[in-house]
């Protein structure tokens, strides 16, 4: 069984969807997903802890597809509809890890959200996973997802990393309005991202 208890490594991470992407192959299937979540930070050089492997898909289809060709790890949750969260959901484990496998079926109209509408699909960045390209939903909409849950012990980091590496600054705000981030998070984030040392245009005042 997987061990949610632990935090995953950088290499647990890559290792884990290496294989279960050359399982995909395997089965010739090749729906459109993200790596969200913390593990898509881990991904990208954020110092965070990660439990587990969230990967996105669109449809339910799709989720089961990816659980066919998962079929010889051992599942640690069958494919289920969770209503309260407008989710089709699926557990595995990989490597040791625990890869949980869903959709987020709501509508939303701005591009501002990690996991749900246009968000995830539009705004991510490649990562190299041994043989493959892995797509991890960018940074802005993690943070976002974090600031809207107060977490400073995730947010800080990710401000740290965005003020050094830089950020997409009319993304951020964008998501920052969908989510009706308050105003005092937002100074924050004005504060720690005003001078990014890679010159990205600053957030408009909070």
């Amino acid at each position: 069984m997987g061990d949610r208890t632990r935090s995953l490594t950088l290499t647990d991470i890559t290792t884990t969807l290496d294989m279960a992407l050359d399982a995909f192959g395997a089965a010739d299937t090749n729906p459109a997903y993200r790596v969200c979540g913390t593990s898509a930070a881990l991904l990208q050089g954020v110092p965070l802890r990660a439990g587990d492997i969230d990967i996105l898909l669109a449809s339910r289809e799709d989720v089961e597809t990816f659980a066919a060709a998962l079929s010889s790890f051992p599942c640690l949750y069958a494919t289920s509809w969770f209503p309260e969260s407008s989710q089709y959901f699926t557990r595995f484990e990989v490597n040791g890890v625990e890869v949980e496998l869903s959709t987020v079926e709501r509508q939303v109209d701005s591009d501002g959200w990690e996991c749900v509408g246009s968000g995830p699909w539009q705004h991510y960045v490649l990562v190299t996973c041994g043989s493959h390209q892995v797509p991890a939903v960018r940074l802005e909409l993690r943070l976002v997802t974090e600031l809207l849950r107060d977490r400073a012990d995730r947010y800080d980091p990710l401000l740290d990393h965005m003020s050094t590496h830089g950020f997409d600054a009319a993304l951020l705000q964008r998501s920052m309005n969908a989510h009706h981030i308050p105003a005092h998070l937002r100074r924050q984030v004005q504060d720690r991202l005003a001078r990014s040392s890679l010159g990205t245009p600053s957030l408009p005042p909070a």
